[in-house]
């Protein structure tokens, strides 16, 4: 990849292992991280999972029909197990990807922080690895339970998120420390200028982009509301009644059709949800990273292609999930497809984020 000249206004703000560094790559590593587990739970276990779910509400009615209470206890015992094992992947991905927003929005306000350097760097550090054992924790608890845990209903994975829970709330809260000590008037402490303005087409690109993703994700979603959402919760409540009432009058062939409805009405409910859920975070991620561009060393041209690569697979990947029940697997593999662009996209921004401050180690010298 071509190379271009360093401001010196960048060179001056953005030293090597500041704070503000740390935020930015562990933020975008956070984000490109969550989805690419996203990806990978999308096509590995979230349609088994739906499956197992249908078969098992099947198998329910079947033990209501032949009244069977101990059968009925032990099937929704695996439901529960089902729900858990794909609520725990859905809020792993889900925190990851949020922790990284987070984390870029902190970088921004860096300038911000009236604390010295080592301080801002121990709190970004502290965010940072919240934000890393937060989800894994999370991850953790569908598979480690309560074995060998001290407690009676916390088990050790718990007790991991908990901790990582406690250092993000922690760290947040010395920011807003030196947040509140900035606008107090106390600025000794404050080494770093704003954030440079960069008027180029990436950042230009990001920002525009940025926002008619998140303006489309809101007529979209009061759509949805307006429309299909009251629609989809009344029929909850009939299919789960009609359900209970065959499976009561021992209509089983009925209950495993009601079964089969109430998956696809959970399908469309969830493809909108989606649907509406990512184009939004996307047009959050693109309007954040219009301002850490000028923080990515590589040359206006790879800058370009990463940002098209990014908005393309933004629009790709929610249109695509909404298609899903349409087209089935076909649209499924090509939302995969677009949320692959983003995450690929990241990558490329994070590895300018890498030769960018490796460039100021010879620079501007030793950190501070």
């Amino acid at each position: 990849m071509a190379t271009r000249t360093i401001p010196s206004t960048v060179a001056t703000t953005f030293a090597p292992l500041s704070a503000r560094r740390l935020l930015i790559f562990g933020g975008i590593a956070l984000i490109a991280g969550g989805m690419l587990f996203g990806d990978i739970f999308a096509v590995f276990v979230l349609h088994q999972n739906a499956g197992l779910q249908s078969e098992a509400l099947i198998a329910a009615s079947k033990a209501v029909a032949a009244q069977n209470p101990t059968a009925v206890k032990d099937i929704f015992k695996h439901l529960g197990g089902l729900l858990e094992d794909r609520g725990t992947k859905v809020d792993a991905h889900v925190h990851m990807i949020d922790a990284g927003y987070l984390a870029l929005l902190l970088a921004l306000l860096q300038p911000f922080v009236a604390f010295p350097l080592a301080r801002k760097k121990v709190l970004a550090a502290l965010f940072i690895s919240g934000g890393v054992l937060l989800p894994v924790g999370v991850f953790l608890i569908h598979y480690v339970g309560l074995a060998y845990s001290p407690f009676a209903v916390i088990g050790w994975a718990s007790i991991l998120a908990d901790s990582a829970g406690a250092l993000l709330i922690i760290a947040l809260l010395g920011e807003a420390w030196g947040l509140w000590k900035y606008f107090r008037g106390t600025r000794a402490d404050v080494v770093e200028p704003d954030l440079p303005h960069e008027g180029s087409w990436s950042c230009r690109a990001l920002l525009s982009g940025g926002t008619l993703l998140v303006l489309l994700g809101f007529l979209h979603g009061a759509w949805y509301a307006g429309v299909d959402l009251y629609r989809h919760e009344t029929g909850e409540i009939i299919i789960l009644s009609n359900m209970v009432d065959y499976s009561a009058a021992n209509d089983v062939a009925r209950a495993a059709n009601e079964v089969r409805n109430f998956g696809n009405l959970a399908g469309e409910k969830a493809v909108n949800i989606a649907a509406h859920s990512h184009i939004i975070e996307f047009g959050l991620l693109a309007m954040l990273l219009s301002f850490v561009q000028p923080y990515v060393f590589l040359s206006e041209e790879w800058k370009r292609r990463w940002v098209k690569v990014m908005l393309a697979g933004s629009i790709i990947l929610p249109v695509c999930v909404l298609l899903e029940l349409r087209l089935g697997l076909l649209a499924g593999g090509i939302a995969d497809i677009g949320g692959l662009m983003v995450i690929v996209a990241l990558i490329g921004m994070l590895v300018g984020v890498l030769r960018y401050s490796g460039s100021l180690d010879t620079a501007s010298g030793a950190a501070r």
